[in-house]
């Protein structure tokens, strides 16, 4: 029964066939320069470079963040996630002295949805209007952000309350 051939079964009965073969053109590579070096003259704005890994960065590509940014945004965004939650339980607090304030409900419930996503909001927007900025732009306005957004319900009160 079987012919004896073992490749039989890695093949297919006209795999050989030119017109079959559709395979792309390879992409045209662009010129890359070593750190240290710089390219001057026509077209030299289109020269990327090889970093130290060997990998190659397209000229106009923004540079990657280093490990030490990443970390102080994801410690920022914690903390920004941390106020939400903050102005949550702190809102809710004075859910039950608002109504001897001078606060109606018609305004009290808008303002505690605008309190509640303030941070999420101010994180966002600050990394969307920064994002061609120098880095640490973009940090002193997320740590502005945390010091103006500070949930002080929940630090005036706290989580029991008296």
């Amino acid at each position: 029964m079987s012919t004896g051939r073992d490749d039989d079964a890695l093949s297919w009965q006209g795999d050989d066939d030119p017109t079959l073969d559709v395979g792309s053109s390879p992409a045209e590579e662009r010129p890359a320069l070593p750190g240290g070096y710089q390219a001057v003259g026509r077209g030299s704005a289109e020269v990327g470079r090889i970093e130290a890994d060997g990998t190659v960065t397209p000229a106009g590509a923004p540079a990657p963040l280093g490990n030490a940014m990443l970390i102080t945004f994801g410690i920022l965004g914690g903390v920004y996630l941390l106020y939400t939650i903050g102005w949550i339980i702190g809102a809710l607090r004075l859910d039950t002295v608002a109504p001897m304030l001078i606060v109606s409900p018609a305004a009290y419930v808008p303002a505690f949805w605008l309190a509640v996503l303030a941070p999420a909001l101010w994180f966002g927007v600050t990394l969307w209007l920064t994002r061609r900025s120098a880095a640490w732009v973009r940090i002193v306005w997320l740590i502005g952000g945390a010091v103006l957004l500070i949930p002080w319900p929940f630090i005036m009160i706290g989580a029991v309350g008296q």
